[in-house]
């Protein structure tokens, strides 16, 4: 293949969540999340595997960061645990949870790594959950009052705040099939989440903005939905659905235009929208600086009337089926098409123009069998099919940004192996290799590739 040079001053990074590498589930103050109630409560996760631990990097973070530094890293984004920060969610500030992220930025900037703050990753504290979480309304204005809370430590260090990562896995997977935290079974709780997520975003963005705040962005997973048969009216139709409550009922009001009619009426049919109030629109519609985009498959859809949906997308029952993978997958069985990417790159760049986006995940959980665990001679540990996944979604990426999409960065999901959420720890999506009985680090293959990638600026 041809070699491919990146624009000057694009950011290379990795990213992580709090839940899934802190660990120090129990110390210096942090209260309880709806992930602790989770992944505690039987047959939920993977067994029984919990983040009280993860890769511990709540105590090894200085080892982290020097680690982050030398793959030469130009960026590292990390969620901030709210549960550490209020740790019923509404009281007074811990300062002890905002100890360790003032110390983490630091460690960061003394190595030269632009820290990208996530507000929220998924780690509600279980007092706001036992009070109705994101399905009232209460929960998005404390969730403003939180923000501003991390601010005034860390304000005058950190230049990008992301209010939230991927609110659609948030209410659909958490409130809509429950196979994420809390567990809740609802559709009109799911689609009451994705309002009430939207209105603390644009709550939080005001307020930083407010406060002094340099770019303001929120971070998605938008899907790049594709009919089974191009030429079908029924699966075009299945399309717009799912592409609706996937993407539109996001990007639409993010960007001002709204939440748009065809989903407003599909939402009806479940829960009367009552929950969005006149003004809220405009709050969601804050200016943002940069969206955040996380991609690892493309969703291919067929309209029949006998489809079985997809209770992560309610509504969907008798109208849609979900294709199946084909070719090749990662661990998670998710259809690996590099192509997907650039499709979906163009479509944003070209819907929702002059809003500049980030790669903020991307990366494939691949399996540490006796072959790919081999060390090679550096005693590194080969994982060649994740050089092959990361190298073709960045030629995709590549793609994109010669059609003109203004993609400012690619920050690779992860840095680290960790909890994968109803996973547990058997999926490992790291660049690094987590040996959880001992917390030793391994880079791997990958993550020695990246490191090249970075400092020629391309592949």
């Amino acid at each position: 293949m041809s070699e491919l040079r990146f624009p000057e001053n694009f950011v290379w990074g990795a990213a992580t969540a709090a839940y899934q590498i802190e660990g120090a589930a129990r110390d210096d103050g942090r209260g309880e999340s709806i992930w602790d109630t989770f992944s505690r409560t039987p047959g939920k996760v993977f067994a029984g595997h919990t983040g009280d631990v993860a890769c511990d990097h709540y105590h090894r973070y200085a080892d982290d960061v020097a680690l982050m530094a030398e793959l030469g890293l130009a960026a590292y984004r990390f969620s901030v645990a709210w549960p550490r920060i209020r740790p019923d969610g509404t009281g007074p500030v811990n300062p002890r949870g905002l100890d360790f992220y003032d110390r983490l930025t630091d460690a960061l900037l003394d190595r030269g790594i632009d820290p990208i703050i996530t507000l929220y990753h998924w780690d509600l504290p279980q007092a706001l959950q036992d009070r109705g979480g994101w399905a009232s309304r209460e929960t998005a204005e404390h969730f403003a009052d939180y923000a501003l809370a991390v601010h005034s430590r860390l304000g005058d260090r950190v230049r990008t705040w992301t209010t939230l990562n991927e609110p659609w896995c948030s209410a659909y997977l958490g409130y809509g099939n429950g196979v994420h935290a809390p567990g809740e079974q609802d559709a009109g709780a799911a689609f009451r989440a994705v309002h009430h997520l939207l209105l603390g975003h644009g709550l939080a963005a005001r307020a930083l903005r407010a406060a002094g705040a340099r770019t303001v962005g929120i971070t998605l997973n938008p899907a790049d939905v594709a009919p089974a048969d191009p030429g079908s009216a029924a699966d075009a139709a299945a399309v717009r659905l799912v592409d609706g409550l996937q993407n539109r009922i996001f990007l639409d009001p993010l960007t001002g235009a709204g939440y748009p009619a065809d989903v407003l009426e599909h939402v009806a049919r479940m829960v009367e929208p009552t929950f969005v109030r006149d003004g809220d629109e405009k709050i969601i519609a804050a200016p943002l600086d940069l969206l955040g985009i996380n991609y690892y498959s493309p969703t291919y859809v067929a309209g029949r009337p006998d489809g079985g949906g997809s209770s992560a997308y309610p509504g969907t029952e008798g109208a849609v089926e979900f294709l199946p993978a084909t070719g090749p997958v990662s661990d998670m069985g998710w259809q690996i098409e590099p192509a997907g990417l650039t499709r979906l790159l163009v479509r944003i760049g070209t819907d929702y123009p002059g809003l500049p986006l980030m790669i903020t995940e991307n990366g494939g959980a691949f399996p540490d069998d006796a072959a790919s665990l081999a060390p090679e001679g550096s005693g590194r540990i080969a994982d060649n099919d994740r050089i092959a996944y990361l190298d073709g979604h960045l030629r995709a990426a590549h793609e994109a940004i010669s059609r003109g999409v203004d993609l400012r960065g690619y920050l690779v999901w992860s840095l680290l192996d960790n909890f994968e959420w109803a996973e547990g720890y058997r999926k490992r999506f790291g660049i690094v290799h987590v040996d959880y009985l001992n917390q030793r680090r391994t880079p791997k293959s990958s993550a020695r590739w990246y490191q090249e990638v970075i400092s020629r600026n391309g592949l």
